[in-house]
């Protein structure tokens, strides 16, 4: 027995690693995205996050950490999830495309080495493949920061956009005199600059805004695309779509609001019986428990 205990042991061990990276890989398909028919525009706001230039710089021949790096993302498919996650932050210069890889292979090979050093069992080094998970929560906390910062001022252009619509011009004219005469650099304005640029380039109005859709990835934005494709198409008055919208979005925000204050009183009982309440029965009950120490509670 004492003779096969080795081979079992590396058995063993094999075993855990396929299982583990087939246990990844059924939790990465089964919380993916539905997979859609994706048309020309979503491949060029993908090849547009600068994705397609940083993982072709990976050579299948060179270095071991270039076919590490090819090696999951042909396994796991994480060109797509890598490319979405980078423009939804808006192309930021640091973290590349290629360093978000790395990020997530650090973080596993740091936690597969923490958890085979603090229980002394290699075999437990596999449950450190979770931390190639861990930094997408990162980058997803960038996404909804610059989405909430979108939405911060999203309201306001709707309305400048209908006074300025109604005042005469066509709604790419207004956007461009809202952005004229804006003093500020929000993310909003950095990517309506952005569709303005690329109408300018000879892009046409449809797949501009539809763009601009892709790259925030905000719901109210996409209808917002969506009801300026349907004015031009229908031939409806955008003034009126856009008063309805407006409105619509006011509202929402008040009834967001309502319902957060009715969760207050509810959130407010965790730090009352954390932090205030233990105080208060120390402060009533110290004197009593004093008094029973030394000689009894007097009666």
């Amino acid at each position: 027995m004492s003779m096969t205990a080795p081979w079992v042991h590396y058995l063993l061990l094999v075993i855990g690693v396929l299982g583990s990276v087939a246990a990844y890989t059924a939790v990465n398909r089964l919380f993916a995205p539905p997979v859609e028919d994706e048309g020309d525009l979503s491949k060029l706001a993908k090849k547009e996050a600068g994705m397609t230039t940083a993982f072709s710089s990976l050579n299948p021949k060179g270095s071991l950490i270039d076919r590490l790096d090819l090696f999951l993302l042909r396994t796991f498919h994480l060109d797509v999830r890598i490319e979405e996650l980078y423009m939804l932050m808006g192309r930021p210069a640091k973290p590349s495309p290629l360093e978000m890889l790395h990020m997530k292979e650090m973080v596993a090979v740091v936690l597969a080495a923490v958890m085979v050093y603090v229980s002394g069992v290699p075999a437990l080094g596999l449950l450190g493949l979770a931390g190639f998970m861990l930094p997408d929560s990162i980058f997803k906390s960038r996404i909804k920061a610059r989405q909430f910062e979108i939405m911060t001022s999203f309201p306001t252009f709707v309305d400048l956009t209908a006074l300025t619509i109604e005042a005469g011009l066509d709604y790419m004219s207004a956007i461009e005199r809202i952005l004229k005469n804006s003093k500020s650099t929000s993310q909003l304005e950095i990517e309506l600059q952005k569709t303005v640029n690329e109408i300018q380039l000879g892009y046409s109005r449809k797949d501009a805004l539809k763009r601009l859709a892709l790259r925030t990835g905000v719901q109210e934005i996409r209808s917002f695309v969506g009801l300026i494709i349907q004015s031009d198409e229908l031939g409806t008055s955008l003034v009126e779509l856009l008063r309805s919208y407006a409105a619509d979005m006011r509202f929402r925000r008040l009834n967001k609001a309502e319902k957060l204050a009715a969760q207050a009183s509810t959130k407010m009982l965790i730090p009352l019986f954390i932090f205030i309440f233990p105080t208060v029965f120390i402060l009533m009950l110290s004197p009593m428990l004093k008094s029973f120490m030394h000689g009894g509670l007097g009666f």
